[in-house]
């Protein structure tokens, strides 16, 4: 399936143009798109949810129930309603329902809690926060959230009734709905540049920031993916990743609407469910991130996984040795197309022939506005040539990911769009580059790139890893960690484990004189004030703290011992959730745990 650089540069061309085609419509939503897809199609199949199936007239009648609620609560076109809502057809409903009307959902993570669900309901200054049942713990959580702001609460079967404090509203479809002409009416004026929704996303510092996903960059992800991939109307995409993040909702439901497909939604991953619901519902497109690959080549075989319907997938951290394991277990003609990109990101790259490992290539870098521009990791800092500008990467050589934002002459050529926080948004942004006066976006990425143009994603830049597919912010989690107390520095990383994607968290702690480490009081403290994914899986406990000679924390000699006690004197723990506690490390508590011994390679 190898393409020739032409071949490829071709399709790229064919992106552009599908592109530039929907930014000419100018005053054209998301909503508009749905508007089109319900009177062309109106009986084809939607949505599905378990035996729930929806055509897009019902989907649409249902969306209309959320806009009629928010209009109920006095919101117009340019407020914001926040959403924590878990994987289910109500989570669309809410959303296409609040974009009717030119609101714009802010979508938060469901195992958000405490002083970051606080934060983000605040942040964005919501008018209305809709929240399912399922959420409503973590919800209540935050600080008299439901005091401060009018929340609603949407019954879900599956996790039961919830009692309410007085003033919060559950919600009720029996309302009264407005004639669609009038929506429009209520959101026009909006077009392809304005807000469509915001999506949080962790940074390298803080809290999670709210990046701002325009209803043009959210309709060009799904006519960017029409063109990468033979997908049409008569496709079914399977969704098990979380619709409040990115992936799920920006790249895979903006395709379903591309194309006007229809979409499985499962609550949550399930690797033993994945090829029979594949077989029930006749998945032919299915979004990944690398961890439920890992799943899936390592689960028992099931009858379903041969002679089934799956024909495409794309997504990203699928890593060449899942790859191939993957393809060869469940079938070489799978089109897998794995990609970069992020949230907020101007730019983005996609492997289009299955060269396995590669997450894209630019066969012609005069048509493309990507870079890899050097850096030192030793030390945190770029790498610049005798002028001041900055030095791009040779073949093999590791370097951060850039995307043009505009040229030197100042004529824009992908808008990076940022967060609600203005001071984090300029933290993205490089100027003076290549020449003085051009502006890029700075991923954060580290890419390689072979002698052919195939990139490769190397790793993170500074204090941000991924695990089960989240970005966690060690200086978030080292801020939540000092509530367990007796600690007198904690450093957050991530460490490496075999056969797993991404890095697991690793948190080197030292101890206020006289305290000494209890292992069961700081896994309490841990779950209950982190997100699970963000929840160290490794302790080691610390004499002293490892600073530089400017006292900042150091990291790179911690990484690479990772979870090896033989390579250091500290005290080394595991979190073992069944024992509730962080255990002392030893090799048969490893294989307890699936953990294989820590490797450099």
């Amino acid at each position: 399936m190898s393409m020739t650089r032409e071949e490829w540069q071709a399709v790229e061309d064919r992106v552009g143009a599908r592109v530039g085609a929907l930014y000419a419509k100018g005053d054209y939503t998301v909503s508009d798109r749905v508007d089109e897809l319900v009177a062309k199609q109106p009986d084809a199949p939607a949505l599905v949810y378990g035996d729930r199936r929806y055509t897009y007239a019902q989907l649409n009648d249902a969306a209309n129930c959320y806009a009629a609620l928010a209009l109920q609560y006095g919101l117009r076109a340019g407020d914001v309603a926040s959403m924590m809502i878990e994987n289910r057809p109500e989570f669309l409903f809410a959303w296409l329902g609040l974009l009717k009307i030119g609101v714009k959902p802010a979508l938060i993570n469901t195992e958000t809690k405490q002083a970051a669900v606080t934060h983000a309901v605040s942040t964005v200054d919501s008018k209305l926060v809709l929240v399912g049942a399922e959420c409503w713990s973590k919800y209540a959580s935050g600080d008299a959230l439901f005091e401060k702001f009018p929340t609603v609460v949407i019954a879900d079967e599956e996790s039961g009734a919830v009692e309410l404090p007085d003033g919060v509203a559950e919600f009720d479809d029996d309302i009264a709905v407005v004639a669609p002409e009038k929506f429009r009416e209520l959101r026009a004026g909006l077009g392809l540049a304005d807000t469509c929704c915001y999506i949080f996303t962790s940074g390298t510092t803080g809290l999670p920031k709210a990046a701002y996903i325009t209803h043009g960059k959210f309709l060009s992800a799904g006519e960017i993916a029409t063109q990468r991939a033979s997908i049409g109307p008569e496709d079914v995409f399977y969704c098990v990743l979380p619709l409040f993040h990115g992936a799920a909702l920006m790249s895979l439901y903006s395709t379903v609407l591309a194309c006007g497909a229809s979409l499985v939604v499962r609550r949550k991953f399930s690797a033993s469910a994945f090829w029979k619901d594949v077989s029930t519902y006749g998945v032919t497109v299915f979004q990944y991130v690398g961890e439920v690959c890992r799943y899936l080549v390592n689960s028992a075989p099931v009858a379903e996984e041969k002679n089934h319907s799956l024909r495409v997938m794309f997504g990203a951290g699928m890593g060449p040795d899942v790859w191939r394991q993957f393809v060869k277990r469940f079938g070489e003609d799978i089109h897998i197309l794995e990609g970069w990109g992020s949230t907020e990101s101007n730019c983005s790259l996609m492997n289009l022939d299955n060269t396995p490992g590669a997450c894209g290539r630019i066969p012609f870098k005069d048509k493309s506005i990507v870079r890899l521009i050097k850096y030192d990791l030793e030390n945190d800092e770029y790498i610049y040539d005798s002028q001041g500008f900055h030095l791009e990467c040779g073949v093999d050589e590791a370097g951060e990911v850039i995307g043009c934002v505009h040229r030197a002459d100042g004529v824009f050529v992908s808008p990076f769009d940022g967060y609600t926080n203005k001071d984090e948004s300029n933290k993205k942004l490089l100027f003076d580059v290549f020449e003085k006066g051009d502006c890029w976006f700075r991923s954060g990425d580290l890419l390689k790139h072979d002698a052919q143009d195939y990139y490769y994603f190397y790793d993170r830049m500074g204090d941000t890893f991924r695990w089960k597919s989240e970005n966690v912010s060690t200086t978030e989690v080292a801020q939540q960690l000092t509530a367990c107390g007796d600690t007198e520095m904690i450093n957050v990383y991530g460490v490496k484990v075999p056969g797993c994607e991404g890095r697991a968290g690793m948190a080197a702690v030292v101890m206020k004189e006289g305290k000494i480490f209890d292992p069961q009081r700081f896994y309490r403290c841990a779950v209950a004030t982190l997100a699970p994914y963000a929840v160290p899986l490794f302790v080691r406990v610390s004499g002293e703290a490892q600073v530089t000679a400017n006292f900042k924390l150091k990291k790179v000699d911690l990484r690479s011992q990772g979870y090896d006690p033989s390579r250091f004197e500290d005290d080394l723990y595991v979190l073992d959730h069944r024992a509730q506690s962080y255990l002392p490390y030893s090799e048969q508590l490893l294989a307890e745990l699936d953990i294989r011994p820590f490797s450099d390679e």
